[in-house]
């Protein structure tokens, strides 16, 4: 090590851990989370903001700040949830629609037009 180093600073006084644990927002509670709690103690790693964002949703009832979920609902009944990633909302649609012969729409978090599942005939 060079003279005068104490391991806790590298050579330009900068810190030697960076923290680049990532951070949500939520405007409708006007706070501010890290997702330390997912990443170290639930070890969900890259989905750590899918985790932090369903349990937000779960306790609130709202998404926090800049998440959009992927939206099924069927067309004649009640039934329909809310996804964070297309295929697993995409799935829940052909299953409802395969099982109840029901049409599923379901709505994107790009903004585009909602495409409908049609049961199979």
């Amino acid at each position: 090590m060079p003279d005068g180093f104490d391991g806790d600073t590298d050579e330009v006084g900068c810190p030697d851990e960076i923290d680049d644990t990532p951070t949500v927002s939520c405007t409708q509670c006007n706070r501010e989370w890290d997702l330390e709690y997912e990443l170290d103690d639930l070890r969900v790693g890259n989905q750590a903001l899918e985790r932090f964002a369903l349990d937000h949703k779960r306790h609130t009832g709202h998404f926090p700040d800049e998440v959009t979920p992927w939206v099924v609902a069927c067309r004649q009944c009640p039934d329909g949830d809310e996804f964070l990633s297309e295929r697993p909302a995409q799935r829940w649609a052909e299953t409802h629609a395969r099982h109840t012969r029901h049409s599923v729409t379901v709505r994107g978090d790009d903004g585009d037009d909602p495409t409908v599942v049609e049961p199979d005939d």
